[in-house]
């Protein structure tokens, strides 16, 4: 098995190219941000009613196949 060789990055040259790489990102507008944190926020509460009521119906068939023992 031949042995790969890697070369050796100087923490110099480490923190320059996490700058670069940093500098390609694309940070999103103030007005994205909070459409997405409101999108996420009613997202959240109708899944949260929905398993709400998942859990209610499971719930509610359980005691009714509790009563049959």
């Amino acid at each position: 098995m031949a042995e790969q060789t890697k070369k050796k990055t100087s923490p110099g040259e480490f923190f320059r190219q996490v700058r670069a790489e940093t500098n390609k990102v694309v940070w999103p507008s103030r007005e994205e941000t909070v459409r997405t944190s409101i999108f996420v926020f009613i997202l959240t509460a109708i899944l949260s009613l929905f398993f709400l009521g998942v859990d209610s119906l499971f719930g509610a068939a359980v005691r009714w196949l509790l009563t049959l023992i």
